[in-house]
């Protein structure tokens, strides 16, 4: 195939409320030249961030180009709810556990990920509230949602992992809310805030080596002469050796085609509570629920330098276009409002200021979409759902087998399958939007 012309470029729905708060970034710096260097990455999110810094590891003295679409933190690494989780969450399933001994192997694979993350922000000296191993909660607001958690709680015990379960006192301790009848307490996963995390990674990688630019999105990716040649608007990079780490977007490049299923989920921000309100509301601070039953809603209360803020992250939808109208994002995020206003009764009235949509890329087996594509072309895609861990595995897993480097993260992910194919559309696109409605019907008080 040797490349072609780029089909699709990023669309991302509303701003990202995680980048939204943050100081304002210093102006991009856009490719605006033709330059040669010895590794190409395409993307600055989770997945390309962590390419670029195994390379930066795995050949010091070779040169590196990161290409991304539009700003670090905008895109679909600054959307994601800022969960770094270990144990098996799978979004398919009814308690997110599968096979046991694929659950352990992905587990061992999360939990490197993990390490790998805390690492860089430990090296690039990143604060606590870019990422912090606090653990979370799933949290039931139901019998259903009970009986999911003891569901789970059953298939940690089998897999010899450690878990709390907590009752309506201890939710309403950590939360403020009387909402929930319960919860079920790890300790692995890391709480991030992913805009930040992603945008001083990107920092600390900068130098004379490692060049970032932004809004460069690529146009056309071929091979010419044993080199590839990615153009952009305004420049062209020449490398014998690229990482693709843009998830669903591999099909936009001419790869997996009608093996991803591209899923967008939305969130809202509120705006920073007054010192009356966070009093209250009541609780602790700084904590993260993922829903029971995997289509609930999810909930995080941050902290940051301008206050306290909830974020509520619920619905999806099947989108093969790989974008949505505002008519989609205002027609969904409607129900953030409710699903807020049943927790926080204390907090009503209070108004979010940040609304938007992510892009997830899944598929049918869960599978990634890894591997070598063509000659000297890596492919670091389709994360399933977690792109905070299997994006930062997969990076890093690509950059390790395009080196030669043989190590656990390239033993992981080549015995890993490959995507199957999914149903000519319109029978996708009903398939999984009768589904995803019927799913979260069924979710109930727990969405």
């Amino acid at each position: 195939m040797a490349g072609g012309t780029v089909t699709r470029l990023p669309k991302d729905p509303g701003p990202a409320g995680w980048n939204e708060i943050l100081p304002k970034a210093p102006p991009p710096e856009p490719l605006e030249e033709q330059r040669t260097a010895d590794w190409l990455v395409i993307g600055a999110g989770f997945a390309g961030l962590a390419a670029a810094r195994r390379l930066n590891r795995n050949r010091p003295g070779e040169s590196v180009v990161v290409l991304e679409a539009s700003r670090i933190g905008q895109g679909p690494a600054g959307r994601n709810s800022g969960f770094m989780i270990d144990l098996p969450h799978d979004l398919s399933s009814a308690n997110y556990g599968g096979a046991a001994e694929r659950d352990r192997k992905q587990i061992a694979a999360n939990r490197t990920a993990i390490a790998f993350a805390a690492e860089a922000a430990a090296d690039y000296g990143l604060p606590d509230e870019a990422f912090r191993p606090a653990g979370k909660v799933n949290a039931a607001a139901s019998e259903r949602g009970l009986a999911h958690n003891q569901d789970f709680a059953g298939h940690l015990e089998g897999l010899g992992e450690a878990y709390e379960l907590l009752d309506a006192q201890a939710m309403q301790d950590l939360t403020g809310s009387r909402y929930y009848q319960g919860g079920l307490y790890t300790a692995g996963s890391a709480l991030i805030q992913p805009a930040l995390f992603v945008r001083g990674v990107a920092g600390g990688l900068a130098s004379n080596r490692v060049k970032l630019h932004e809004t460069s999105p690529v146009l056309a990716l071929t091979r010419q002469e044993g080199l590839w040649q990615a153009e952009t608007p305004q420049g062209l990079v020449r490398a014998p050796k690229v990482i693709l780490a843009v998830n669903g977007h591999a099909e936009s490049f001419g790869y997996f085609r009608r093996r991803l299923i591209h899923v967008f989920t939305y969130a809202s921000m509120t705006r920073a509570l007054r010192a009356e309100e966070v009093k209250a509301l009541g609780g602790q601070p700084g904590w993260g629920l993922t829903p029971a039953d995997p289509l609930g809603t999810t909930l995080r209360r941050i902290t940051s330098p301008q206050g306290e803020r909830i974020v509520v992250r619920n619905r999806f939808t099947y989108d093969p276009g790989l974008e949505i109208s505002e008519k989609r994002l205002a027609a969904s995020v409607k129900d953030h409002d409710a699903a807020f206003a049943a927790r926080f009764p204390a907090l009503a009235g209070i108004e979010m200021e940040y609304r938007w949509g992510g892009r997830l890329c899944l598929s049918r087996n869960d599978a990634p979409a890894f591997g070598m594509v063509e000659e000297g072309l890596y492919a670091a895609c389709c994360q399933n759902g977690l792109g905070t861990a299997r994006g930062t595995f997969a990076g890093v897993a690509a950059a390790d087998l395009a080196c030669g480097v043989s190590s656990s993260f390239t033993q992981h992910m080549v015995e890993a399958p490959e995507p199957t194919a999914k149903p000519p559309e319109p029978i996708t696109l009903l398939g999984a939007s009768a589904r995803i409605a019927w799913g979260q019907f069924r979710a109930g008080r727990e969405l």
